[in-house]
């Protein structure tokens, strides 16, 4: 068997299995793998698609899950989009040749997304600006940031939804009124209203990701958006890294949680394809993990909290957005290192259908947690930990038979 090449080089883990494992190995080991078949026929591209990622440089992937069929509902099938990118101008260039790089190439994803019969769209991390945060530097980055309601990426986001009728999902750096910055994503409807928007809940502190410099946690809890094409919710990247925050989504209603990430190979990629399956599984919805893609240079060095010399790079963002549905079956990973449109057809009723089999909801025993949890938040708590308070004496082998 060939050497696999280094990590910043693999296009994929799916490409790897294809490559090595013969065909009816392969079934086998993507069923155990990703909890659903191999998916040897997948839903066509639209030629006018295709034309379009040709002129934007992007890959497209298609996948679908399925319900079963039921006596009183019809099915709920929805088309969603995910768009992962690397920066198409160098982190140097000034920001509105930058922003509108940004915004030419996002028009032609949302015209392939459109073309695919997309529904809802969504962007990853801060998709308009370079992923700054780590250098802990005001200017120029902090002039990315832009007002939620008004600014110019969400005007122009407006008319591509209205055009397209398509809800878009855009998570921005935000500036609000009293120059405030937040971690945001804007929620636009497929009539180009703006149906809200959600902050990221948890702030990473951990080596370069130190964010907290730059915005706030959010306030604003966990809204979940009720759209023609299903109830959505945006858990914004170190969030999925929380349990309950996945939880609380599930608990407001969604069917469709967003994920949208910039996170790098050497911190968190063996985590990645397992917390949001996680989070679907334990909650009965869909959830729709996007990372970046490429490696961010900036001008200046920084240093993190990890004792490493200092440097101007993160590190590589892996893409490898994914989708999975409630059953725990999820589809391919984009690639590593190619800037990829996946789209994926969706039946909604799959989320009431595992509820029914597993029954995690009626069994998850809510009122018995949310006593702990308000002790857990006392300082004064006392975990509960029965046993010896005291270490044991030491066993003297004088004592002991042969």
């Amino acid at each position: 068997m060939a050497s696999l090449q280094q990590n910043s080089q693999i296009q994929s883990l799916e490409s790897i299995l294809e490559t090595h494992l013969p065909s009816e190995d392969l079934s086998r080991v993507w069923k155990i793998l990703y909890g659903k078949e191999y998916p040897t026929k997948t839903p066509e591209i639209p030629t006018e698609a295709l034309k379009l990622s040709q002129a934007g440089n992007f890959d497209i992937q298609t996948e679908s899950f399925t319900a079963s069929a039921e006596q009183l509902r019809a099915p709920r099938v929805v088309k969603v989009g995910l768009f992962q990118n690397q920066l198409p101008l160098e982190t140097t260039v000034p920001i509105k040749e930058q922003i509108g790089a940004l915004h030419g190439l996002a028009e032609k994803a949302i015209a392939a997304a459109a073309a695919c019969g997309v529904n809802i769209f969504c962007f990853q991390e801060t998709w308009t600006m370079p992923f700054a945060f780590c250098t802990r530097e005001r200017l120029p980055w902090t002039e990315y940031g832009e007002n939620a309601e008004t600014g110019p990426t969400t005007r122009f986001l407006q008319e591509l939804a209205r055009k397209h009728n398509m809800v878009i999902i855009s998570p921005i750096l935000e500036r609000d009124h009293a120059d405030v910055f937040w971690n945001t994503a804007v929620v636009i409807g497929n009539s180009g209203n703006i149906l809200g928007k959600s902050r990221k809940n948890h702030i990473p502190r951990v080596g370069d990701f130190n964010e907290s410099t730059y915005y706030m946690e959010s306030t604003l809890g966990h809204p979940v958006f009720e759209t023609p094409f299903g109830k959505i919710a945006i858990n914004i990247c170190y969030g999925r890294h929380h349990p309950l925050n996945w939880t609380m989504f599930g608990l407001n209603g969604a069917e469709i949680v967003f994920n949208p990430s910039a996170t790098v190979g050497d911190l968190s990629e063996p985590l990645w394809g397992i917390e949001a399956r996680n989070a679907a599984i334990a909650n009965h919805y869909f959830t729709c993990a996007i990372n970046r893609v490429g490696t961010e240079s900036f001008p200046n060095e920084f240093t993190s909290g990890d004792g490493k010399p200092a440097h101007k790079e993160f590190g590589h963002f892996y893409g490898s957005s994914y989708v999975t549905g409630p059953d725990g079956g999820r589809t391919k990973g984009l690639s590593r290192v190619r800037d990829g449109l996946l789209v994926v057809d969706m039946d909604l009723n799959l989320c009431r259908q595992v509820k029914d089999k597993w029954g995690f909801r009626m069994t998850q025993r809510l009122p018995m947690y949310a006593k702990l949890f308000a002790k857990a938040s006392e300082p004064d708590y006392k975990p509960m930990v029965l046993g010896q308070s005291k270490s044991p004496a030491p066993i003297s082998h004088e004592n002991l038979e042969d």
